[in-house]
């Protein structure tokens, strides 16, 4: 073997270390070999770790705070909301998250050896069935094309009904997001974040694509949520959302989202790691 095969067989072991803590089929595939990553349902419905309206009571709160700290109104009876410090003007997002929610999450390097990026609570305290974050993504039905987005994409994760969120937020990914973002705005009103495809999202929480996969070492944290957002969701607070349909037809119906919660008490200076599901019968 040549001195430039191995350094190409090199680069692609390194590569493949950090890819694999996304790439769903190799976790599925060593599921059996780490049950510490595999959380048990016997039905759908039976993921939530938390009722949805605890989830939307969280999303509302940060996405009101974070309105009214960019100098935004809110509408009706969507006024009136408390945040558990008090705001002041022009914070930088994380501060609203934290006065909000009390704690802050941010993107860092990853404790877990060759992992790339991993996702720590830096600030405050995360108490257990918490809503910890968001994946942000373009939703994919299961009947729709993502294959040329897939191809050496270790950000796509699959709800247990077969949707899809696109989590990259490189390459065609990055695009379509945008693309689908700009279709959707409706007059004044945008109906979806696209900022998290920089490395200052509005949403602070919507880094949940960093989150890397737990380990026999490293039990888990956190776990996904499924989370289809209400009609009743304020229409100024839905540019918040860092999700988006990939197809137009499918606005009928309510909005996919994913989101992640706390499993337990989480202080900060921790790394926040997922496990998946499983349905048994």
């Amino acid at each position: 073997m040549t001195g430039r095969m191995r350094t190409a067989l090199r680069r692609f072991r390194e590569k493949w270390r950090s890819y694999r803590h996304r790439f769903v089929p190799w976790v599925v595939f060593n599921l059996s070999k780490n049950e510490k990553t595999l959380r048990r349902v016997t039905e759908p419905s039976e993921d939530k770790v938390i009722p949805d309206e605890q989830v939307s009571q969280s999303l509302l709160g940060l996405f009101r705070a974070l309105l009214r700290n960019s100098g935004g109104l809110l509408l009706g009876a969507h006024a009136n909301f408390t945040p558990r410090f008090p705001l002041h003007q022009e914070q930088n997002e994380g501060d609203v998250l934290f006065q909000t929610l009390g704690f802050c999450i941010e993107r860092r390097p990853s404790s877990l050896a060759f992992a790339g990026t991993g996702v720590f609570v830096t600030r405050g305290f995360v108490p257990k069935g918490a809503t910890v974050a968001m994946y942000p993504g373009t939703i994919y039905q299961p009947y729709e094309p993502i294959l040329l987005q897939s191809i050496r994409n270790p950000f796509v994760f699959r709800c247990i009904d077969g949707v899809l969120v696109d989590g990259n937020d490189r390459g065609i990914s990055r695009m379509v997001f945008r693309s689908c973002s700009g279709r959707d705005r409706l007059g004044p009103y945008l109906t979806s974040d696209a900022s998290w495809l920089t490395d200052s999202p509005l949403n602070p929480l919507a880094v949940g694509q960093y989150i890397n996969n737990c380990s026999n070492e490293r039990p888990a944290n956190v776990c996904y949520q499924e989370y289809d957002v209400p009609d009743s969701f304020p229409l100024e607070l839905r540019q918040y959302l860092p999700n988006v349909n990939y197809s137009q037809h499918c606005t009928q119906r309510p909005l996919r989202c994913v989101v992640l919660v706390s499993l337990r008490d989480i202080r900060a200076g921790e790394e926040l790691f997922s496990n998946y599901y499983t349905i048994v019968r």
